[in-house]
């Protein structure tokens, strides 16, 4: 596969996998082979945003799964694998091992980007991800509180502090848009995201509207991308598909050292 890209997050409740699944699917609609690793062990949801519910992948053999495709996606999640409700209490190394496993045992093809969705934080399954496998940037999304922002500087930290090039920001939940005026107010607050891409040297890649179509979609396992294609979410997710196809390209044009940020 060429880009391996990880979709993180300092806090959870931000729309972290809501942009990781949109992202995956925008980049299949512009005509790439993608692939979507659910890699929140403790927290899979890719299976519900993308009406996969009940669906298995296919053994090969004892050793290799065949993943589901779900609007262009190639899918693999523990979501898919156990019990629907039934808890992963697994300790870190535990919970690393069934990571790997998902990454190394399934037949994903040949793939143009594999979308990994992180669980929030910077625990063992992020260490785990960033030592065994050539990452080829990460996506940090983050919402515009301040908490928030906090969260998503500890993510990005972790990630520059480990040599993993920091392709940009996503502010979700930017502003909510009126449906009946059109008026657009910040009410989460507004400027941290800008701050903090400008403090990492990198760029803030997408603003996702807040809207409600968003979540109700994805509770339906239909992507706005794919169920409300015009609206001003899903356009915003088209730019944030373009955003990460041409920074992919750029990166790997200068193949240079990404420096080590003094995150403290």
């Amino acid at each position: 596969m060429a880009h391996i890209v990880a979709v993180g997050s300092g806090k959870g409740g931000v729309g972290k996998s809501t942009v990781a699944v949109n992202l995956a699917v925008a980049l299949a609609q512009a005509g790439a082979r993608v692939g979507l690793l659910d890699a929140d062990i403790y927290g899979p949801s890719a299976p519900i945003m993308l009406g996969l519910k009940g669906v298995r992948p296919q053994a090969l053999d004892e050793k290799t799964m065949l993943p589901p495709q779900a609007h262009g996606v190639r899918v693999n999640s523990l979501g898919l694998l156990i019990p629907e409700g039934q808890a992963a209490i697994w300790r870190g190394p535990m919970a690393s091992g069934a990571l790997m496993q998902l990454l190394m045992q399934t037949a994903w093809g040949e793939l143009d980007y594999l979308i990994v969705d992180l669980p929030p934080g910077t625990g063992d399954i992020h260490l785990t991800l960033v030592q065994q496998v050539p990452i080829s940037a990460a996506v940090i999304v983050t919402t515009p509180q301040d908490a928030a922002v906090a969260d998503a500087e500890r993510a990005a930290s972790m990630f520059a502090r480990v040599r993993v090039p920091i392709l940009g920001f996503v502010e979700n939940m930017a502003a909510f848009v009126c449906p009946h005026c059109g008026k657009s107010t910040p009410i989460f607050g507004e400027g941290g995201v800008d701050r903090l891409a400008e403090r990492f040297r990198a760029k803030v890649l997408a603003r996702i509207p807040l809207d409600p179509a968003v979540r109700e979609r994805s509770d339906e396992g239909a992507p706005v991308v794919v169920s409300h294609p015009e609206s001003q979410p899903s356009q915003a997710f088209a730019e944030l598909a373009g955003a990460v196809a041409q920074g992919l390209s750029v990166l790997a044009r200068r193949k240079v050292d990404v420096p080590i940020i003094d995150a403290r």
